[in-house]
């Protein structure tokens, strides 16, 4: 920043004496006439524009040995990106000779989202749980309309499903998603509010009354029932993995299979199934046009978001448990995932629009079984 503002003292000293010197100069030109009078002020003219711009070329140029990035995500997605962001860095290095800085955060999807709306965090890329996060930064004027269409597979990047977990060897015998339900089990569980493991779990649950023929006051039924005898939900993923793993809390766990996948490497006795009838967890990446465009970060961004899509890191996901959106990578993946029988996603349920006004707006259907426990 000094550089620049010394250039731009350079530009603006050299621009007041070529004005100086051109009154002079005018006067002595008077047999020229209007025309060449003209003439000579687009000259001077140009030339203060072209001080000024070569000046803050400079000064730009001074700094271009590194450019920083923020990345701004969602909260299990920080061991994938551990092994992604450096490839990048890597990459873009040799090929500009230029050392890219992430700044990065992680978090529970809805609340990193209501913070860089706020402005508490200016994001360059997003990595988020849920479209519906990308879409709620959207409307806020920060991303341009038509995000999805600027990248591949309509900004899904990485996708999982949703697994339940249990205590070893499932005393509690939980083999269906109807199995929460009974009395004696407590499952742990995120806020819809806060956490886009909430919605997903939510929504889950919901599907798998909907999308097996059951009616919808049968769904709302079997999920208020669950949600009454949760305690606390937790503020995201993370958060109730720890409750679970770590604290002991609990009979069940519905997480992100990738979460699970993550937590099996450092505990071989996890005992968890995937349901066959199962939600399509799509997480969704996005530039974050205002911010790229304040920071001047809108070609490194776009090539770190195609690089989320590139081979070497869909590998990276699958190594970590994600269905990658790839599926040659999938195939190919060293995690041998179980079959999912029936897959539905949003848009079996109405689409992102409807499922925020149906279960999540105020005093929609999430409020209503709030206020019933």
């Amino acid at each position: 920043m000094t550089s620049i503002v010394q250039s731009l003292k350079f530009a603006i000293a050299a621009s007041s004496q070529l004005v100086r010197f051109s009154g002079p100069f005018l006067k002595k030109a008077q047999h020229l006439g209007r025309s060449g009078k003209t003439y000579i002020v687009l000259f001077l003219l140009g030339v203060i524009l072209t001080t000024s711009i070569a000046a803050c070329s400079a000064a730009s140029g001074a700094n271009q040995s590194e450019v920083k990035l923020n990345l701004v995500s969602f909260s299990v997605t920080k061991a994938a990106h551990d092994q992604i962001v450096p490839k990048f860095i890597e990459k873009w290095k040799k090929e500009h000779n230029q050392n890219v800085i992430f700044e990065r955060s992680y978090g529970g999807s809805l609340a990193q989202t209501d913070d860089i709306i706020a402005g508490k965090q200016e994001a360059d890329v997003v990595h988020l749980a849920l479209p519906l996060d990308v879409v709620r930064i959207e409307e806020a004027g920060l991303i341009n309309l038509g995000w999805e269409d600027r990248v591949p597979r309509r900004g899904v990047v990485s996708h999982s499903v949703a697994a339940i977990v249990t205590r070893e060897g499932n005393p509690k015998d939980i083999q269906t998603w109807a199995d929460l339900a009974k009395e004696d089990v407590n499952v742990i569980a995120a806020n819809p509010q806060t956490s886009g493991i909430g919605v997903w779990q939510f929504l889950g649950l919901w599907g798998s009354v909907t999308q097996e023929g059951g009616e919808p006051q049968q769904a709302l039924d079997f999920v208020g029932k669950i949600y009454k005898k949760i305690p606390t939900l937790t503020k995201d993923a993370r958060e109730a993995s720890d409750l679970f793993f770590q604290q002991g809390q609990g009979d069940a766990l519905i997480t992100y299979e990738n979460e699970v996948i993550l937590a099996e490497t450092n505990r071989p006795k996890t005992s968890y199934f995937v349901p066959p009838l199962n939600i399509s967890i799509d997480n969704p990446v996005a530039i974050v046009d205002k911010n790229v465009d304040k920071h001047g970060t809108r070609e490194v961004a776009a090539a770190f978001v195609d690089f989320l899509y590139s081979d070497e890191a869909q590998q990276e996901f699958a190594k970590l448990g994600y269905r990658s959106v790839n599926p040659f990578i999938a195939q190919g993946a060293e995690v041998q995932f179980p079959p999912i029988k029936t897959l539905f996603n949003a848009q079996d349920l109405g689409g992102w629009p409807l499922i925020k006004e149906k279960f999540f707006a105020n005093g929609a259907i999430f409020d209503q079984i709030k206020g019933k426990s």
